[in-house]
């Protein structure tokens, strides 16, 4: 049985850019906790979460883990996470096991490019929200203008619950026990306090009364349930000050981990749906160990030796060795032979899962990122919000050095895949290419690095290509008949259609408004068949179709000569035929770029985006004279950006990206790349 309950976990994502200090925080609180003898250092590649040998080599993570401390009479589960910006996809997957987010800030660098966007993953998915400030024992802080940062980027609900003291070597607590005779290095004891209380009252009108008519000293105990409603509503974001590498803090952190962050009982519900698209309706799921259990699994490992590992979290009833267990709408359950627990790469049996808890199973083949995992088919169509990953920026075509080696590549790739979301295959038939897209150029390092050293497939590459895509403009109708007589059976079918433009980013509908039985319920999947072919290879460029509608609403069979195969071709030109018609453009992926480097580069480095189709949204400057660049620009036109920044830089530039939107390429780039499309065809 656990030894603890539901009412005693808290389930914690760590989550910041990278150099923010996640690992070695963590290693802090194990080795504090007295979960490990002594802290690992990431440097050394002695961590309990940064196992993997290319995350030794490397210094970072590059894939998020699990682990578990008890303190007090709390069971906390840490989700330790990437962060550098091509990893973010990986980071953003362990959001929905989690009931709070604690962002991680390095003192020195302040709000980061992903430091924003975990924040935003996190608030959209209405977790409860910490910021912890690490580093504070650097030399040349200024915590008034950080916390200013914080605050100008995330809001005024940014409020300190500790402070900093001499000159970030000890913490000061401003919520349980407040001494305002202490000294801190910014701000004061009272007035952190103050504002602390201020805020949490705020969602109680009895206590606000209390505190604010009859000027009474609230409690910790008065101001926990409203400091727990505060940071469901967003209301309150705390900010903690720690060193990890001094271990300033970490004693407190604890304290708020385990006195004030929510329970899977306290926390904001995860929004868990039954249906597909219009259809679906929100599912009851609680934290309730006499119910049918729902668990979701938010990460998949894959080892050619020891097999695929699902990682799940439990929502509701309890999973013990033996439990028959369905996978989404599968009518085929397996049976938990080994329920498992993890501690970094380190696995052991147990024997009952409990709602809020994580756990894992090994060796079952079926099992996959985001699948929801039950034991009755009462809950066959449950699913949970989908995490929205930012589309891949890189693309690169590959194919293996070894003839023979093809059966091998594609078993790597799906492998690959399944563990990393954010990775996509796309095979384009037209070119006759496998193109492997990801976040940036060193995700799809790390990526074919792997598929050498563990699946022993080594592949050629071609420059990485831009993840163009196609897209129409207009509404347009679509008509083809399909007719074929071989002497035997023929094949007939006839569709009539129409498109219309879907806003950027919505992807693809597909209606059915026949009536009658012109086309008969049975042929209709084969229509959307040959739609989807076409979706994939393109129309005008070969790039992959997005935003578009498309209403079948008329057609014709024959009762001898109809078949799927006639009405997928049918459908696939009638397609063809109306994006044509469409006005049909190429669109590019456009990134939000954020450069940082020496202030006598500005010029040089303002200079270049604007002749790169570049939309500059601003500078800032920041401390040891340098500066900030933010812009808009084109994926197309970064090819080697890095040794560019470089050149302008002296070496001193660096700079990150993320994905932004798509958007219209310039009329020469589209005639120039339909002219690339119809000569290789």
């Amino acid at each position: 049985m656990a030894q603890y309950h539901t009412d005693n976990i808290r389930n914690i994502a760590l989550l910041g850019h990278v150099g923010s200090g996640k690992t070695t925080l963590l290693e802090a609180l194990l080795a504090r906790s007295g979960e490990i003898p002594s802290a690992g250092s990431v440097d050394k590649g002695t961590t309990l979460t940064d196992f993997d040998p290319q995350e030794k080599e490397l210094g970072h993570s590059l894939y998020s883990s699990v682990c578990s401390l008890d303190f007090e009479s709390a069971h906390i589960n840490f989700l330790d996470t990437p962060g550098y910006p091509d990893f973010i996809g990986r980071a953003l997957c362990v959001l929905p096991a989690a009931d709070s987010a604690a962002i991680v800030i390095n003192a020195q660098a302040g709000v980061e490019m992903v430091t924003e966007r975990v924040m935003t993953a996190a608030r959209q998915r209405n977790l409860c929200r910490m910021i912890i400030v690490n580093k504070i024992d650097t030399n040349d802080l200024n915590f008034t203008e950080l916390l200013d940062n914080i605050q100008e980027t995330f809001g005024s609900e940014c409020l300190p619950i500790n402070l900093p003291t001499d000159n970030g070597n000890r913490v000061v607590d401003c919520f349980f026990s407040p001494d305002e005779s202490l000294a801190t290095d910014f701000s004061s004891v009272k007035e952190a306090h103050d504002a602390m209380v201020d805020q949490v009252v705020e969602v109680d009108e009895e206590l606000m009364e209390i505190y604010l008519e009859q000027g009474q000293a609230l409690t910790p105990e008065q101001l926990h349930e409203p400091f727990e409603e505060a940071l469901r509503e967003g209301h309150l974001i705390p900010v903690c000050f720690v060193s990890a590498q001094t271990g300033a803090g970490i004693d407190e952190l604890l304290q708020v981990f385990a006195r004030l962050m929510p329970t899977p009982l306290e926390s904001n519900p995860p929004l868990f749906l039954k249906g597909e698209g219009q259809d679906a309706v929100k599912a009851i799921v609680e934290a309730d160990p006499e119910k049918h259990a729902v668990a979701h699994v938010f990460k998949v490992t894959v080892d050619p030796y020891v097999g695929r590992l699902g990682i799940f979290r439990i929502h509701q009833g309890t999973i013990s060795p033996n439990t028959q267990l369905y996978i989404g709408h599968s009518r085929k359950p397996f049976k938990v032979s080994h329920l498992l627990k993890l501690q970094g790469k380190k696995t052991w049996e147990v024997s009952l899962g409990i709602p809020g808890d994580i756990c894992a199973v090994s060796k079952v083949e079926d099992i996959e990122f985001d699948a929801v995992l039950h034991d009755s088919n009462e809950e066959d169509h449950y699913h949970l919000k989908s995490v929205e990953f930012p589309p891949p920026l890189y693309g690169i075509a590959i194919e293996p050095t070894r003839r023979g080696d093809e059966q091998k590549l594609s078993e790597a790739l799906q492998k690959l895949s399944a563990e990393d979301p954010s990775l996509q295959i796309e095979h384009r038939a037209s070119l006759n290419e496998t193109v492997m897209y990801g976040m940036g150029d060193m995700h799809l390092k790390v990526v074919l690095e792997r598929m050498k050293e563990q699946f022993n497939v080594e592949v050629k590459t071609h420059p990485p290509s831009i993840a163009y895509r196609e897209t129409i403009t207009k509404p347009a109708d679509g008509h083809h008949r399909h007719k074929k007589q071989t002497g035997g059976a023929g094949q007939f079918g006839e569709v009539f259609l129409r498109i219309a433009p879907l806003d950027r980013g919505k992807g693809f509908e597909f209606e059915n408004k026949v009536v009658g039985g012109a086309i008969p319920s049975q042929f209709i999947p084969g229509v959307e068949k040959g739609i989807r072919q076409v979706l994939d290879s393109g129309a005008i460029a070969g790039y992959p179709l997005q935003d578009i509608r498309v209403t079948v609403y008329d057609g014709k069979h024959h009762s001898v000569d109809s078949k799927e195969i006639a009405f997928l071709t049918a459908g696939k030109k009638a397609f063809l035929e109306a994006v044509r018609s469409a006005h049909p453009v190429v669109l590019e992926p456009v990134v939000h770029l954020r450069i940082t480097a020496p202030a006598s580069s500005l010029g040089d480095i303002t200079g270049h985006l604007s002749s790169s189709r570049g939309m500059i949204n601003g500078s800032t400057s920041l401390p040891r004279n340098r500066v900030a660049v933010t812009a808009l620009v084109p994926m197309g036109e970064l090819e080697d950006y890095q040794s560019k920044l470089k050149s302008m830089t002296g070496g001193e530039g660096l700079f990150t990206m993320e994905f932004s939107h798509y958007d219209i390429v310039p009329p020469p780039l589209q005639q120039k790349l339909v002219s690339q499309f119809k000569h290789e065809e």
